[in-house]
């Protein structure tokens, strides 16, 4: 099977061609310069974007991959959750191919692809899926922080998400407070790693509490009051450095020890981590090396497919339909507000 992939749920247009679980090529483009000015994400600037891109990125997709629309033989674009008009792009365009070629077509959860993408590896990117064990799963970005048991494939449920801010708006709004270039989360991950983690204490929220949840609300706000008590620490690059390797801390070790309480507590043996925030150094650094103390298989979602992209998007489509998934109607209309149960 040859599909067509497009992700359009927040700030950046991509498609993707797969092809029997081989990424063919993934195309994405960024619009961080475009909302840099603005501090974070305009929505009607991103949706002008997609509109935009969308076309020139859906064909230098399938040039990348050496197909045509005549050896497509399915289509798929996310559903949410997500932004709604952005989403909406992507949607109707995915349909609207779908409709001119007779193919199925497919609404994909945003979600719930990044859940499945631990199990894609190697250039070029490949799907694994006889590699599936049972595992607790942490879905960590911008938007979302949640905890999810697989029990087996096709079999999940939600052990807990963000009563608030997630975990990547955290790192993005602390960015901002610091003075640090938008996107804010990068950097501070640059900066942190030649600071030292131990310079201040921040709270650990809900670190103690016997319950799969997070909050990241109460750090963000601990550390503008400490700011303001302090603002001559981002007048000088080593303490700024120790700043941001202090924050950064504090959110890692929330993650990682509530994933893996998680995990004994069910009894599996075996971790993933998926979504933007996964990319921090710190947290694969430190997932990993609490896995290996404790003997956990650990997955870590591929760099390329943590933040937002439609290689993920199509590689779990592909797989729904060959499973027999029935084709989403070409009437659907996008779920913004999509929850992963």
């Amino acid at each position: 099977m040859t599909l067509v992939a497009i992700e359009t749920s927040c700030d950046e247009t991509s498609a993707a061609v797969v092809r029997d679980g081989r990424v063919l090529s993934n195309i994405v483009s960024s619009q961080a310069r475009l909302h840099a000015e603005y501090g974070g994400v305009v929505p009607e600037l991103a949706t002008r974007e997609h509109l935009r891109n969308f076309l020139p990125v859906t064909q230098e997709a399938l040039r990348a991959a050496l197909v045509t629309a005549d050896d497509l033989r399915a289509v798929a674009a996310t559903r949410g959750p997500g932004l709604p008009n952005a989403l909406m792009v992507g949607l109707k365009a995915g349909q609207a191919i779908a409709f001119a070629l007779r193919k199925p077509f497919l609404g994909i959860h945003h979600h719930e692809a990044h859940l499945y993408s631990p199990w894609v590896s190697g250039p070029p990117p490949v799907a694994d899926f006889n590699a599936f064990q049972p595992n607790v799963s942490l879905i960590v970005s911008g938007g979302h922080t949640m905890l999810i048991y697989m029990e087996s494939e096709w079999k999940h449920r939600l052990l807990g998400g963000t009563l608030d801010d997630a975990a990547g708006e955290c790192f993005d709004k602390v960015a901002k407070l610091a003075g640090l270039p938008y996107p804010g989360g990068p950097e501070l991950d640059r900066l942190a790693a030649q600071g030292n983690p131990l310079a201040y204490d921040f709270p650990r929220p809900l670190l103690r509490e016997p319950n799969d949840d997070f909050s990241f609300a109460g750090l963000k706000t601990s550390v503008r009051y400490f700011l303001q008590k302090h603002p001559e620490i981002l007048e000088q690059a080593a303490k700024t450095r120790d700043l941001c390797a202090s924050v950064q801390a504090a959110i890692v070790e929330v993650l990682v020890t509530k994933t893996l309480r998680a995990a004994r507590r069910l009894g599996v043996r075996c971790v993933t981590a998926s979504g933007g925030v996964t990319c921090n150094s710190a947290l694969r650094r430190e997932l990993s090396a609490a896995c290996q103390r404790e003997s956990f298989t650990l997955r870590l979602a591929d760099k390329s497919l943590c933040t937002d992209n439609a290689a993920i998007i199509g590689i779990l489509a592909e797989r729904k339909l060959a499973h027999g998934q029935v084709a989403t109607s070409l009437d659907a209309e996008i779920l913004p507000n999509w929850t992963l149960s």
